[in-house]
């Protein structure tokens, strides 16, 4: 059978990154030192080539190769009678394979077909050398999102010109528009305001991701195309740091003079440009072109082919005129709401001279520099079968990394702050707390609690944000979306005799100046921000002061303007957790005996110990997600059986939120507790290791691994 020469490349660069990543080249001098060592008859000089094949194959090498070596067909997405390019021998390692399924087309419904052809002046990679083969380089990675179905890439090395080839599917269908008798015109598929929504990641060589580009693509100039197709180059903006505005925020006298630029809010752009303060400050005036939002990041060229095609397309005109006015609409709207908030913010400062310096947030900017009012970061998300349990969703959301803004220039000590779309959010897997705060929220209002985001502050005064909900039975709980912690608040009353016993609090907030979620925005009114002193009874409103939830509405309600994002559904994991934990274990016992072999020490491993450390494994997962323990008295007992009189039992768990088994193991090494058990010397020792990943949606992993050793005890 003969291959042509591209998948002939291709087939070697897949044996070459299997034989790497197995280690083949070490396991080689092994055997070779070890047949010259014992196998070498006195007299022979050298050894032949069918002797040390033999020798290979009788230590198992070559039945490991062999087995873990696996080769996918890659099966066209879609069929639209398009004849595909062969694609270019990738050189990076994609370690995330999935089967690509051929998808049904209804013959009833619209579909959208967006074809990525390509990128272009990408020039932060202009300098970057082409990688070698099997050598792991950055990658590049486009997700989209449109009414409610999501998209992901194959990822491709990262380059001036990144060669992104793909081609998505879209159903116009999918909200609801029409029905299956009727397939939807030109002039319906003219209200369809959503945009589809473009997030580029780049991920480094050590699986760090970044957020290169948030875009929203306008799809409705295919509609006026005869032919069914069009393209169109899109330019990406950078997302990355702010700039370093503490100075404007050290003195709230700059913001007063300030005040006679308010009229800017009346043009299109005003949340773009303005947004009423959080800290000791009435505004603050932001001029994003400063920030690296406004930077050109790269350009993608994209191909839009309505299937079936129209019979009657529309004017240019019509399409630029239907978009005018929805751009006019949504200006009057956010105009109209920052007249209302400016009163709004004026009457809540006259009821006290302290409220000035309370942190009460109205606006956020969110990665493309465009400030939105903060509850329209708050959506009702339903997790299907994805998510069981209010505690589960807590859980999930604490797997997400913490990483801070980025700021250019230092910062003085202000904390920078960039709340991100959910999109962007979830396809970079890791945000600030503002971004874990939301998505909790959302979950749990699609849970049916009644949940609001906190903004306050932690110790030291350090800005934070956490979720609260309320119950019928008036309770309070906090609930840590960074730790998936939940503290139950009980308010310390001031007034009450010195010996009365007072509540002593266990969360670590300190003071709150406001709440919100999807319907209502509330700032605390209370002579203290306090949170142990806070009483959280949202219907008086000599406590709090709320927002009109019309005006509120008017721009935050889902479909209420065209520059809210529209929400994505959640995907489920792709991993299979049960693979990615034997891969991850096996790894692990790998680095463990070279570790020991570097010392001079043996290595002997007990499988059923390892198997027995499965149970608490479990308990601990268990445990994070409930906050409830069990199971630990199994696994005394199945230890106690385990291990033999006169041993000794050592075990250390330890939990990561990746799957990198070399930077897990070198974490585990600097644990004094660890180490004395990786290294642990002495008569008849036994080594244990187990391995648990557990999958979330969106491919997130809570990874448990645990370390033991069991040994004679010698005085």
């Amino acid at each position: 059978m003969s291959l042509p020469p591209e998948k002939a490349s291709e087939l070697k660069q897949i044996i070459h990154n299997h034989l790497v990543k197995i280690n083949i080249h070490g396991k080689i001098r092994d055997v070779l030192a070890e047949t010259v060592r014992d196998d070498l008859e006195p007299g022979q000089n050298s050894l032949s080539e069918r002797d040390f094949l033999r020798a290979l194959q009788r230590r198992g090498v070559v039945d490991d190769v062999m087995k873990d070596l696996h080769f996918f067909k890659d099966v066209p997405d879609i069929e639209l009678g398009l004849q595909s390019t062969p694609k270019p021998a990738t050189h990076f390692i994609d370690q995330d394979l999935t089967k690509l399924k051929k998808t049904n087309i209804d013959p009833a419904r619209r579909y959208l077909y967006l074809q990525v052809q390509g990128g272009k002046a990408f020039l932060e990679h202009l300098q970057e050398p082409e990688p070698l083969p099997g050598q792991v380089c950055s990658t590049f990675a486009l997700y989209l999102h449109f009414r409610n179905q999501r998209f992901r890439s194959k990822p491709v090395p990262c380059a001036c010109e990144p060669d992104l080839q793909e081609g998505f599917l879209l159903e116009m269908h999918r909200e609801g528009l029409g029905d299956g008798n009727k397939m939807a015109d030109a002039t319906a598929m003219l209200s369809i305001s959503d945009p589809v929504h473009l997030v580029l990641i780049k991920t480094d060589t050590s699986s760090e991701t970044s957020l290169v580009s948030s875009y929203f693509l306008d799809w409705r100039t295919v509609l006026s195309s005869p032919s069914g197709k069009t393209g169109v180059a899109v330019e990406l903006l950078g997302v990355g740091e702010s700039a370093d505005y503490s100075c404007q925020l050290a003195d709230w006298r700059f913001c007063q003079s300030v005040q006679r630029h308010l009229c800017l809010a009346v043009c299109e752009c005003a949340f773009a440009s303005l947004r009423l303060c959080v800290r000791v400050c009435v505004c603050v005036l932001f001029c994003p072109s400063g920030s690296e939002c406004k930077v050109p990041a790269g350009v993608l060229n994209l191909g839009l082919e309505l299937y079936p095609p129209l019979t009657e397309t529309l004017s240019p005109d019509i399409i630029t005129t239907q978009q005018s006015i929805e751009r006019q609409k949504t200006a009057e709207k956010e105009r109209l709401f920052l007249v209302y908030a400016k009163q709004w913010w004026r009457e809540f400062l006259e009821i006290r001279d302290s409220h000035r310096s309370k942190l009460v947030k109205i606006f956020a900017q969110d990665e493309n520099g465009v400030n939105r009012p903060v509850c329209s970061y708050v959506r009702v998300l339903r997790a299907g079968r994805l998510l069981e349990s209010p505690r589960q969703a807590a859980r999930f959301v604490s797997l997400l990394g913490l990483e801070r803004a980025p700021v250019v220039g230092g910062g003085g000590g202000v904390k920078q702050e960039q709340w991100c779309s959910l999109l962007a959010f979830l396809c970079r897997s890791k945000g600030d707390c503002e971004d874990h705060a939301t998505l909790l929220c959302s979950l749990l209002l699609g849970f049916g609690l009644d949940a609001y985001v906190c903004v306050g502050t932690k110790a030291k005064g350090v800005a934070h944000t956490w979720v609260m909900t309320r119950g019928t039975d008036g309770t309070v709980t906090f609930w840590e979306s960074l730790t998936a912690h939940r503290y139950l608040h009980q308010a310390i009353d001031p007034d009450a005799p010195p010996l009365v016993a007072q509540p002593r609090p266990s969360y670590p907030y300190r003071t709150i100046g406001c709440v919100f979620n999807h319907k209502a925005f509330l700032a605390n009114c209370q002579p203290s921000d306090a949170v142990e002193l806070c009483v959280f009874d949202f219907h008086n409103q000599s406590l709090w002061k709320a927002m009109s939830e019309e005006a509120l509405g008017s721009v935050c309600s889902p479909g209420s303007t065209t520059s809210l994002p529209p929400l994505p559904p959640l995907c489920g994991p792709s991993l299979e957790p049960s693979a990615a934990s034997n891969q991850l274990e096996l790894e692990m016992r790998y680095l463990v005996a070279e570790h020991r072999k570097d010392l001079g020490l043996a290595t002997v491993w007990d499988d059923h110990m390892s198997y027995v450390l499965s149970s608490a494994l479990a308990a601990y997962e268990l445990e994070r997600c409930t906050g409830t323990s069990c199971g630990n008295e199994e696994f005394q007992d199945a230890v106690r059986r385990a291990v033999p009189d006169g041993h000794t039992f050592k075990g250390f768990p330890v939990h990561f939120l990746h799957r990198n088994a070399r930077r897990a193991f070198a974490t585990c090494l600097r644990s004094p507790f660890c180490d004395e058990i990786v290294c642990c010397r002495g008569d008849h020792v036994r080594l244990a290791v187990r391995v648990r990943v557990f999958v979330y949606p969106e491919s997130a992993c809570a990874v448990w691994v645990m370390f033991a050793c069991k040994y004679r005890s010698v005085l």
